[in-house]
């Protein structure tokens, strides 16, 4: 019979990998589009930003995941 889903390590894998990209997308977009408005701001800054995003986004996608998760098992 076959597996259907993904294993745990693959899902850490795939999180993990995602939350990578995340973070260099949110670092050089900060770095691209911040000045365009005006803002300039320093690496470190532009760090702790990324940081305090990627910690909001996780916390969004982990409580939507439970949540689709809850509706799902209550079906």
């Amino acid at each position: 019979m076959a597996r259907l889903g993904q294993s745990r390590r693959g899902s850490l894998v795939e999180a993990l990998v995602n939350l990578l990209v995340g973070v260099c997308v949110a670092f050089a977009g900060n770095a691209l589009v911040l000045p365009l408005v005006g803002l300039s701001i320093s690496a470190s800054q532009n760090l702790r930003i990324t940081a305090a995003f990627t910690a909001l986004s996780l916390v969004r996608s982990y409580a939507l995941r439970r949540a689709f998760n809850w509706w799902e098992m209550k079906k």
